[in-house]
């Protein structure tokens, strides 16, 4: 049943584009597709008003011009089908438009509205918004593991960047490089992944691994394991340095100082020297990798894997100076004077101050990993607290059991369904006897004659207050005492800016640097600033995206060219391995027992690159495969007709596109006015065949157009692919030569070279050679 919407009678395009740019209005010709849709509700947004373009003057004709064919917008498929001109010297175009439906949907359909129409697909088309799949804005193509059977065969079309993407902060293109894996393209997966992240073998070992968490296999079984195939392949770039770590082969005379060797300071090293800068990194330590070298634990990241990298930047010309304090050792008005521009990717090292009873007898949980080693023979004590519930503080807890303590608790205000540590690393502590007590907050270290004895804590209701914010609410009355003889508290870090003084002019936002959201530029022009020191203790991949936005930011300041890749794509056919997606289990690391752990030795292995391909063919490669449903497309792409809309002409091969929820490039606001055909070339034939279930009702199971007897013959196979498919293959074979049996088979065969078919649309392979061929042998009638 149609709903309640307001109806509007355009006078002109324009009042009927600006309704639509106004928003939450469909446009309105035959209404043969769209009253369809506004009936069964198919869409998740129903329109409040409704355009009629009809009542615009000047929109339906059929005439001849400058040797081109020109049809309005508005006119019916059927005064197309039985027009004398485009029988003759438009053929396909004519044979298009009489296959379409049945006499009255041709009597009432336009042919701007037949090349506007909604996908085919019956996912799409249920009614109620039955399946939100992606082309409606959704995550999911029901389709690719559903009922498919007259769906894509030449594999699929993204509508959106993918959920693994836009969860990753680095914005990695994991189903791209999964795909090259499945295609045995190892040097292909890694460079995708290096192009946003270029230290791969680090982050599988320590990554949240946001990208599994929304991965559409998770609705069905288990996720794919990218994170463990990234650490498959993080190692394969690691034995194959050479090949992936070059030094630059030009220089641009740019210099820059980056202060820090963590994360951030390190992803912006590697690019602006890829880039063919010269490169400097400071650091207070005696070796670098920051937090990855002194605050990771070895049993997660070895730190032999830190210290490759480390020596791979080496060679490639990156300068390290090490064991320099600024403020110090040296001043950043000093470092700015030397350098072209400098970036501070300081972290985030210092211990907050809680404010509590007994505060200073506790051990800052960062300065626990850093120096580990003075904690050894049994210094750590039988019973341990550990506050925090974060993974550093599970690293904390586990490293402190592993030390040799009996007991450890750890304690956190979040609820256990709210702790911000990974399941993971949870699942970790829980494995190696850690005692788990969450929903507790901080009241005070419990002593006897200047002894720890314990720590008392109080109930946490609430981790925020009324308004959202950050605000512990407590239940005074409700008090308990762990004992420990060490307090280790993991409850966060802050950021130390004391090398910088008073005379020293940097804008700070809440005890941070500030600033620039798209260059991460400071207040003063020049320098820049990335990783924990302007957002406060972050993860490694969100610290590593931010050194590359850095590296972008400080190459644009500088004039010099920036390492920027291309994004996802949204225009390139993709498929996924039907079998292997059969697969319900995802691909685990094989961990060591929990009583072979140990402080320094690595926990988990690193797979083989045979079980990392076979993971990499779970992933559904998450795309859409329903059809173009237009049978008048091919045969204007065949004959390079133009579409005029009232912001442009594009080619009517341009005009086609997979988009939410359409099937076209055109704006919101943007309506066909005309089609344009250039008039064929002297002996010229172009010829349209169709195969539908009832042949004059039905949407196509295949059609083709083909254009031959020109310089450059052309052939396109529609319903076959998202979007009308371009067979340029098909056409190399035909090109000059004569059309007879052995070049027409020939023809079709190239035509569907790439087809990467479902096992349930197989048979349209066969048809859509068939159709090409049979298309190609009536020319000669």
């Amino acid at each position: 049943m149609l709903r309640t919407f307001n109806h509007k009678n355009a006078k002109s395009v324009n009042e009927a584009a600006g309704v639509l740019e106004a928003g939450k209005a469909s446009l309105i010709a035959g209404g043969t597709d769209l009253l369809g849709t506004l009936k069964d509700d198919i869409l998740p947004d129903y329109p409040e008003t409704v355009v009629n373009l009809k009542t615009v003057d000047g929109l339906e004709y059929i005439k001849e011009e400058g040797g081109v064919l020109k049809i309005g917008a508005l006119t019916k498929l059927s005064d197309i089908a039985e027009n004398a001109v485009i029988q003759r010297k438009y053929t396909a175009l004519a044979q298009s438009a009489k296959a379409v439906a049945t006499p009255h949907v041709r009597d009432m359909g336009t042919i701007g509205g037949n090349l506007a129409q909604l996908p085919r697909c019956w996912y799409f088309r249920k009614a109620d918004n039955r399946f939100p799949c992606l082309r409606k804005g959704g995550t999911e193509c029901f389709a690719a593991t559903g009922e498919n059977r007259y769906h894509s065969i030449m594999g699929g079309i993204r509508t959106h960047t993918s959920e693994c993407k836009a969860n990753c902060p680095a914005g990695t293109d994991i189903p791209t490089y999964l795909a090259f894996l499945r295609a045995g393209n190892w040097d292909a997966a890694a460079e995708i992944i290096m192009q946003v992240n270029p230290m791969p073998a680090i982050t599988a070992r320590v990554c949240a691994h946001f990208c599994q968490q929304n991965c559409n296999r998770c609705r069905k079984d288990e996720g794919v394991q990218s994170g463990t195939t990234e650490r498959v392949v993080g190692d394969y770039i690691f034995a194959n340095a050479d090949k992936f770590y070059k030094a630059p082969k030009t220089e641009t005379g740019k210099s820059i100082a980056i202060i820090g060797s963590g994360p951030a300071g390190l992803s912006a090293a590697y690019y602006l020297r890829k880039a063919g800068n010269k490169v400097t990194v400071y650091d207070t330590k005696p070796e670098a990798g920051g937090m990855l070298r002194y605050a990771i634990p070895a049993y997660r990241l070895p730190k032999d894997i830190v210290g490759k990298f480390i020596s791979i930047l080496e060679k490639i010309g990156i300068e390290f100076k090490l064991g320099v304090k600024l403020g110090e050792t040296v001043e950043p008005e000093d470092i700015e004077k030397q350098y072209d521009s400098v970036l501070y990717a300081t972290g985030a090292w210092k211990r907050p101050v809680l404010g509590f009873s007994g505060e200073e007898l506790t051990v800052f949980g960062l300065d626990f990993l850093v120096e580990v080693k003075n904690w050894m023979n049994g210094k750590v004590g039988q019973e341990v607290v550990v506050m925090g519930g974060g993974n550093v503080a599970m690293d904390v807890a586990v490293t402190a059991k592993r030390l040799g303590a009996k007991k450890v608790r750890l304690t956190c205000l979040e609820a256990k369904g709210q702790m911000p540590a990974s399941e993971e690393e949870i699942a970790r502590a829980i494995e190696e006897g850690i005692e788990i007590d969450p929903g507790w907050g901080l009241s005070k270290v419990v002593e006897k004659g200047g002894k720890i004895t314990g720590l008392e804590v109080k109930r946490c209701l609430s981790t925020t207050d009324s308004t959202g914010r950050f605000n512990p609410q407590y239940d005074e009355n409700d008090k308990k005492v762990l004992q420990g003889e060490n307090i280790l508290l993991a409850t966060g870090q802050g950021v130390d800016l004391s090398f910088l003084d008073e005379k020293y002019q940097l804008q700070l936002q809440r005890g941070r640097i500030g600033v620039d959201d798209d260059s991460n530029e400071t207040s003063r022009p020049g320098v820049f600033a990335g990783g924990d020191v302007t957002t406060g203790p972050a993860t490694v991949i969100g610290s590593i995206a931010s050194g590359h936005k850095s590296a972008v930011g400080i190459s644009r300041y500088l004039g010099v060219p920036a390492i920027v890749y291309p994004d996802q794509s949204f225009d390139e056919y993709v498929t996924f391995d039907t079998d292997g997606i059969k697969n319900p289990t995802g691909l685990k690391l094989k961990e060591l027992d929990a009583a072979a752990r140990a402080i320094d030795k690595e926990d988990s292995q690193t797979p083989t690159n045979d079980e990392a391909v076979i993971e990499a063919k779970r992933c559904l490669n998450c795309a859409c495969y329903a059809v173009n449903p237009s049978d008048t497309a091919p045969a204007l792409i065949a004959l390079d007709a133009q579409i005029v809309t009232n912001r442009r002409t594009l080619s009517a091969e341009e005009l086609f596109a997979v988009k939410i929820p359409d099937n076209t490039i055109l704006d919101s606001d943007e309506i066909i006015t005309e089609i344009r055909v250039p008039q064929p070339q002297a002996g010229a034939k172009s010829v349209f065949q169709k195969l539908a279930l009832r042949k004059t009702i039905d949407f196509a199971v295949v059609n083709t157009a083909i254009v031959v007897g020109i310089d450059k013959p052309r052939v396109v196979i529609s319903a076959v692919a998202p979007k009308p498919y371009r067979a340029y293959k098909a056409e190399a074979v035909l090109a000059g030569k004569a059309i007879d049996e052995k070049t027409a088979i020939a023809a079709g065969e190239a035509a569907i070279e790439d087809a990467q078919p479902f096992d349930n649309t197989k048979y349209k392979v066969q048809i859509a050679k068939t159709l090409v061929k049979r298309a190609l042998l009536s020319t000669l009638d």
